[in-house]
């Protein structure tokens, strides 16, 4: 959220994880409309002429031959793919969001706004946990990835772990340094929302590094690896609850300090939920990279359910 621009948030109508997209990649899946304000859209197909009495100029067989092009056989049939799902309620954000800007109208005074904002938003508009957490297909592979590289540097195996996803020129550099090198492959610049989300909370995690005492990557400890993890994880999570229903986060405070109390309690909320989701997983150093990758995506699934638990709860305050 520290580096996000303003949103105005995710399509309700929008299927929650589109067919059409590999799991959890892409962004919401919209598709383009045709120009249809005069402005120059797709050429249309030119209409064959029908002459007065209804028969067609150009006379056209009942059964049109499936031919190639090259004369060469039958046109294959096309590939089976699933069929793209029904669009949601196109109102799945509205009780999340109006809850959300409640919250932030308040300057973060109204705790109760926030957790019944947090617990519609996993329940109602992302379909539960395990739904919230497929949406995040590119933060959970950008998170698996640099858990594997994180877990093999630890024991002062640092240079083996650069050199194995091209880096090694950056071996005894600073920490900083050696994650923004991370970055460009691990969450490679790309167009989709899901991208940037999954770049931001990079970002966000690098700069956090020396905040939580961690300043050289030469030495990297467990404990120190589980901890770059949650952050990754807990900034993923945010930001893409900020672009779904916090885009008056923003706008909306009345002064900085209101704006960073907001952010700050959002992401204590969205922390522990994730920390309390690694208590009971955690990534070994000796987890092949599938185990890491699995370990994750459960993390995210159970980091959003107890998320909603924890809302729930907060919005039951008296």
């Amino acid at each position: 959220m520290g580096t996000s621009n303003s949103y105005g948030g995710s399509g309700g109508a929008k299927p929650l994880i589109p067919t059409w997209l590999e799991e959890g990649g892409g962004s919401d899946g919209s598709q383009s409309a045709p120009a249809d304000d005069g402005s120059i859209g797709p050429a249309q197909p030119t209409p064959i002429p029908t002459p007065a009495n209804g028969e067609s100029a150009i006379p056209i067989p009942a059964v049109l031959p499936l031919v190639n092009a090259n004369g060469g056989g039958a046109v294959p049939a096309p590939p089976d793919r699933p069929p793209i799902p029904p669009a949601s309620d196109p109102q799945r954000f509205a009780l999340a969001r109006n809850n959300f800007t409640r919250f932030v109208s308040s300057g973060g005074g109204d705790r109760r706004s926030l957790g019944r904002a947090l617990s519609q938003y996993v329940a109602t508009s992302s379909g539960g946990s395990r739904n919230a957490a497929r949406r995040m297909g590119v933060s959970r592979r950008a998170t698996a990835q640099l858990a594997g590289v994180l877990s093999s540097a630890v024991g002062g195996n640092a240079r083996a772990a650069l050199r194995s996803i091209g880096l090694e020129r950056l071996v005894g550099r600073p920490i900083e340094e050696i994650f923004l090198g991370m970055l460009e492959i691990v969450c490679p610049a790309g167009g989709a929302i899901d991208d940037s989300i999954a770049r931001e909370a990079f970002v966000e995690t690098i700069v956090d590094l020396a905040e939580n005492g961690i300043t050289d990557f030469d030495s990297l400890t467990v404990e120190q690896v589980q901890t770059i993890l949650e952050l990754n994880i807990a900034h993923a999570i945010e930001a893409r609850i900020c672009n779904d229903i916090g885009s008056n986060a923003i706008s909306l405070p009345q002064n900085v300090t209101d704006a960073a109390d907001i952010q700050t309690q959002l992401f204590e909320f969205v922390e522990r939920s994730v920390s309390d989701a690694f208590a009971a997983n955690q990534v070994g150093t000796t987890m092949t990279q599938e185990q890491v990758t699995r370990t994750i995506d459960t993390i995210y699934e159970q980091a959003y359910s107890i998320l909603q638990s924890m809302a729930e709860a907060e919005a039951d305050k008296p």
